[in-house]
């Protein structure tokens, strides 16, 4: 719910400075039929400031999709592991959405890594809140030289989309002025055994707490 009505804000924006982009732009044709130079150039700057906005906040919105919005703490997925051999086990994922995926892992334990995205206070009277989302699951071994030479398995779990706010803050400075931290975050648990568990999430990263079994 709280990625929706972030998602609704930014959309509002949009739309508003779209619409203002728009009567700055009419009113600056009109000033200049009427050879009112300094005046039609303001309005021209006034409407390119609000295209410009509008193409910002329009990029955050497709950057953002798959993010969910995060409060203090919540649950990112349930997981059931099942060993199948020595090193070898399946991962059942179930997510809050009620989706559901299973991964077959090579390793000692079950790895899962995050992308968390932090805004800055003023941003957050935009509807944008610290958000994240589950990037990868791996298997991970405990011994070095078996993380070395032995197989290795990795899927994503994020979703693919064009633009990724997590890969345009590091590829672009000026976003730095917008996010206050964008980080990535990770927990691993032994797969030795069958266990159920809950993937959580706060604002100082991932973690995994028990929980009954299934």
């Amino acid at each position: 719910m709280q990625s929706i009505a972030m998602m609704n804000s930014l959309n509002v924006l949009i739309i508003v400075c779209v619409v203002l982009s728009l009567i700055f732009f009419i009113v600056a044709i009109s000033a200049m039929r009427r050879k009112k130079i300094l005046s039609s150039l303001i309005r021209l700057l006034l409407a390119a400031l609000f295209f410009t906005l509008s193409a910002l906040f329009g990029i955050i919105t497709i950057a953002t999709v798959g993010y969910k919005a995060l409060t203090y703490e919540e649950t990112a997925a349930t997981v059931r592991i099942e060993p199948l051999a020595a090193k070898s086990f399946m991962a059942h994922f179930t997510f809050p959405d009620g989706q559901q995926a299973s991964y077959k892992l090579a390793g000692d334990e079950l790895y899962v890594d995050a992308h968390i995205l932090k805004w800055k206070h003023f941003v957050n009277i935009l509807g944008l809140h610290t958000a994240y989302e589950l990037d990868r699951v791996t298997g991970r071994y405990i011994d070095l030289n078996d993380e070395l030479v032995s197989p290795r398995t990795a899927f994503l779990l994020s979703q693919n989309k064009p633009l990724n706010m997590f890969n345009l803050r590091q590829r672009y400075f000026f976003l730095g002025r917008l996010l206050d931290a964008e980080y990535g975050s990770a927990t691993f648990i032994n797969s030795d055994k069958p266990a159920s568990f809950e993937i959580r999430v706060s604002t100082t990263g991932l973690l995994i707490r028990n929980s009954q079994p299934q």
